[in-house]
């Protein structure tokens, strides 16, 4: 093992990629985020292969792709024995402290019926120690107790609704006192009395609806500037049921009977990038710890999203969709002793299982052989593998088996059906129906997401190409749990995987 660095490894929750790289940035201030772009590497193209948050978390954390760790919603069991950062962190003899949350269903065979922990999707993934609990739908915990103890007056009805009339007026708690600010108090606090060589977890909620932000950052954006949200000409049968199953009035609490109009929409937008700059603000105020007590060149940061948001986009809010705002995140790494690379932007397609085996690989742990995804080491050093990918992968599971969702109900499907599968190249975007559903094509080079060119002339060659990738990425990415172990008369062995030399290279 390297000597013990610490690690910084922060995700924010739904936090768009394209206010960094794309046609939002110019319409948000990120200083921390953008400052630390320079003493890092970035990744432009960085996509989660999951999503909603559960998912999302289960694949960041185990270097998984959903088809094999198959928590595949929020509330489906993470199995109790799947490795993952923290559990290879433990092998190696580091503690993973958590500040915030993971969003991870206990496996029900591990745990007693009645046990609590098993009536909430909330819960620790395996691994972590949970030093700061913060909770979305207990509405934060300690948070809540804590404004409670200043003086609020507050419900679960009123916690995250704007006080007054309008869609982006504040928050009832100041900005001293919302959550994100909670949370980094918190973290710092503890952090203060960690001996070096600390690996500390730490995750946002924001800016992650509700859509409520204390001043100033409610109106810290002005929404005339805002820019409107992307609009398409396509009518696919899963369009309907996605813009129903989450509108503009769900993001947003106590306005559900405002109009989804210009103005409005305008509106939740620049609140969204108002809170995007909150976290930004509090993860300066985590660096800033870092440089005062010495720490900040001995430390790996990391920062990320779960996934994204698609604010308006296409007629859509949330992340339930197969378009690029909910699965292209960001993605920053400042490795201690790859200076070199300082400042760089990638773009080459990386996802979201890679961040695992990558912080495993610079802190000298072993990678198990259950992650699909590939360290991000090379790339700190300058280079790019021959073998690297030139697409990424992704999926979303939109049914339920306990209740149907809207999206089984209005396509007349069951929750076998109800996912897609998303192959993202540079040019196009294919995405792929578990259900009797036509697959969409786009083409980037033209109309990118706004139309799909499946039914144009040369498309069913392209298409046909694509799902041929689709599925040999499936074929040579099962559950690599035992995929390079072999029991053997001398006990079990394991292989390396290697592709094996061409005969004529074979010395």
């Amino acid at each position: 093992m390297t000597d013990r660095q610490n690690v910084l490894f922060v995700v924010f929750d739904q936090f768009r990629a394209d206010c960094l790289f794309g046609d939002l940035a110019p319409h948000v201030e990120l200083p921390t985020l953008r400052a630390l772009m320079k003493e890092s590497v970035s990744f432009s193209n960085n996509y989660t292969v999951c999503a909603p948050c559960g998912p999302a978390r289960a694949s960041l954390l185990t270097g998984q792709y959903a088809m094999n760790h198959r928590s595949v919603r929020n509330g489906t069991p993470l199995r109790h024995d799947t490795p993952n950062l923290a559990t290879e962190l433990r092998k190696a003899g580091r503690l993973p402290l958590l500040y915030g949350y993971t969003d991870s269903a206990q496996d029900p065979r591990t745990l007693p019926p009645a046990d609590p922990r098993l009536t909430s999707y909330e819960e620790v993934m395996t691994g972590f120690e949970e030093v700061v609990r913060q909770r979305f739908e207990d509405a934060g915990g300690p948070w809540i107790s804590h404004l409670v103890r200043k003086g609020y007056k507050l419900s679960r009805e009123t916690i995250f609704r704007p006080v007054g009339p309008e869609i982006d007026d504040p928050a009832l708690y100041d900005a001293a006192d919302s959550d994100t600010a909670f949370l980094t108090d918190a973290t710092l606090s503890d952090l203060l009395l960690r001996p070096p060589g600390w690996v500390a977890h730490l995750t946002y909620i924001r800016p992650h609806p509700p859509f409520v932000a204390p001043e100033p950052y409610n109106r810290m954006f002005d929404k005339d500037t805002m820019p409107a949200p992307r609009d398409t000409r396509d009518n696919h049968p899963f369009l309907a049921p996605a813009r129903a199953y989450q509108s503009m009035t769900s993001v947003v609490k106590g306005f559900d009977n405002r109009a989804e109009d210009a103005d409005a929409v305008a509106r939740i937008r620049s609140v969204y990038m108002g809170l995007a700059a909150e976290v930004d603000e509090h993860l300066g105020r985590v660096i800033a710890f870092l440089k005062q007590t010495g720490q900040y060149e001995n430390t790996l940061i990391v920062v990320t999203s779960d996934h994204g948001e698609l604010l308006g986009d296409f007629g859509c809010w949330g992340k339930s969709h197969y378009y690029d705002a909910a699965f292209h995140t960001p993605l920053i790494i400042r490795a201690p002793g790859h200076e070199a690379q300082a400042g760089t932007i990638r773009d080459e397609m990386v996802e979201s299982i890679d961040i695992t085996p990558t912080i495993l690989d610079l802190l000298g742990v072993d990678i198990p052989d259950s992650m699909d995804g590939r360290s991000l080491r090379p790339f700190l050093e300058g280079t790019c593998p021959d073998d690297w990918p030139d697409y990424s992968y992704s999926e979303l599971d939109f049914g339920n088996p306990i209740k149907p969702t809207r999206f089984e109900t209005e396509l007349g499907i069951g929750p076998d059906e109800a996912n897609l599968a998303i192959l993202r190249e540079r040019d196009h975007t294919l995405v792929q129906f578990g259900a009797a559903l036509p697959p969409i094509l786009f083409d980037k080079t033209a109309a990118g997401e706004a139309a799909d060119v499946s039914h144009t002339p040369g498309a069913a060659e392209t298409i046909l190409r694509m799902t041929q990738k689709m599925l040999r990425h499936r074929m040579q990415n099962p559950d690599g749990l035992f995929a390079r172990t072999m029991i053997t008369s001398e006990g079990p062995k394991r292989g390396t995987g290697s592709p094996v030399q061409p005969a004529e290279a074979v010395s």
